[in-house]
């Protein structure tokens, strides 16, 4: 295996699973490691550069979800979760904890495949940014806790926030000051097929201005930045418990 081959992690209890992945992936030109639970990943990823996780969400001990949400607060490696979950709600709370894609179980090796190489290839597009502590952002008169859809003025007035607003709002934060052009925030918001982003960008921009801006049609908090995308503007505080 070359040493510069894409390295990906896939934790799953499943010994069938882990095998047959890493065969496949490994005849596909990628190196491929594997682990049993949480423990064995976290001291893989000790050891060794990993450059996506594909994650069981189904498993004993710490579960898929719990264990997404601690790589996204530590890490910036690109998850891909494997559920036997159905239901939409299942997928889209993995997906607001900072997944990048889904597949549901049973799958195809080769539909595995092609999602690792569209969100390796979303990844690289996406400018770089420092991993934000997340918790309640404090913002112009809001305040927005990033697990909960709704924000609060200070006032404590509560508007609530649809699930592709949230992963909006969510997205901009994270990328403070930076200008994101529509395709940035489309792979950003995990803009597939998932219908939690059907709508287009600057739509959703103007539901959420509605919400958030004194003014809508003079926005100070999120920017329009002519040819370039939007820029989240306002100054964010974060408020510890």
């Amino acid at each position: 295996m070359a040493e510069n081959s894409t390295h990906i992690l896939v934790v799953d209890d499943d010994r069938d699973i882990r095998q047959s992945l890493a065969s496949y992936l490994g005849k596909n030109g990628m190196q491929c490691t594997v682990a049993d639970g949480a423990k064995t990943m976290d001291e893989k990823l000790s050891t060794s550069k990993v450059d996506l996780v594909v994650l069981d969400v189904m498993m004993p001990g710490e579960d898929g979800f719990s264990i997404c949400r601690r790589l996204q607060e530590t890490t910036s490696v690109p998850i891909i979760l494997l559920t036997a979950l159905a239901d939409e709600t299942d997928r889209i709370v993995g997906l607001e904890l900072g997944a990048d894609d889904y597949l549901t179980k049973p799958f195809n090796p080769r539909e595995l495949l092609a999602r690792i190489k569209s969100v390796l290839r979303r990844s690289e597009m996406l400018p770089s940014k420092p991993r934000s502590t997340r918790g309640i952002a404090a913002f112009s008169g809001w305040q927005f806790d990033f697990s909960q859809k709704e924000i609060v003025a200070s006032d404590g007035v509560v508007v609530r926030l649809s699930s592709s607003e949230h992963l909006l709002l969510v997205t901009l934060i994270d990328y403070v000051g930076t200008t994101l052009s529509r395709e940035q925030l489309l792979a950003l918001t995990k803009g597939r097929e998932t219908q939690l982003f059907d709508r287009s960008v600057d739509n959703q921009i103007s539901r959420l201005r509605r919400k958030l801006e004194v003014d809508p049609k003079d926005p100070h908090i999120i920017h329009t930045e002519w040819g370039g995308g939007y820029r989240f503007a306002a100054t964010v505080n974060w408020v510890t418990e």
